[in-house]
């Protein structure tokens, strides 16, 4: 293979979930498959990287000052459900479980890997909170000791007078598993966040 083809594949395998075979096999289906589509995809990059940018309110995709979570006005901006990364966000957005607003925090605290506070988008948060805007807040982050963290953190800098709801999504067994599966943390925190029955 030449230079340019090798290079072309270590920038591809550098994408999340692309190993050797998947950028090789897409490095070949638009240089020798489909050259066609190369242009338009180069031009795709480029626009989306000229315009997307994070939405100043809550750290979402936009291409404007607000993406449009936040412009809609039919959404209820009293209730926040905080998420880790975009992709959260989009996953709890294609459940249509949820009808409020977001906080993207793109990551969690971990002073092990040198992760403070100023690093993640916390700040705006916390201006939201001081606000008055937010009556709850929901954690909907990962069931690791980085989001203990994160969410101990959170609560530690809730406005006081606790007139702020702060819930944190439940964690358990997946719809058709059995407790013969699952994990040690799996079973703690689906007994921890058991709710009444009926």
């Amino acid at each position: 293979m030449t230079p340019a083809f090798e290079q072309l594949q270590k920038q591809l395998k550098q994408l999340p979930g692309l190993g050797f075979r998947s950028a090789e096999r897409i490095a070949l289906h638009l240089l020798v498959e489909k050259p066609g589509r190369l242009p338009e995809l180069v031009a795709a990059l480029q626009a989306a990287a000229g315009s997307v940018r994070r939405c100043a309110r809550c750290g979402n995709l936009a291409e404007g000052e607000s993406c449009g979570i936040c412009a809609d006005e039919r959404r209820d901006r009293a209730c926040v459900c905080v998420v880790e990364q975009v992709p959260d966000l989009v996953a709890i957005e294609r459940s249509g479980a949820f009808r409020g607003t977001y906080h993207v925090l793109h990551g969690k605290l971990s002073p092990i890997h040198g992760v403070r506070p100023e690093d993640l988008n916390l700040a705006a948060l916390l201006e939201r909170l001081r606000g008055g805007e937010i009556a709850e807040l929901i954690l909907a982050l990962p069931n690791d000791v980085e989001a203990e963290a994160t969410c101990h953190y959170l609560t530690e800098h809730l406005p006081p007078g606790g007139e702020v709801k702060v819930s944190r999504i439940g964690f358990g067994l997946p719809s058709g598993g059995g407790v013969l599966y699952a994990d040690a943390v799996t079973l703690k925190s689906a007994l921890e966040g058991r709710r009444g029955y009926k």
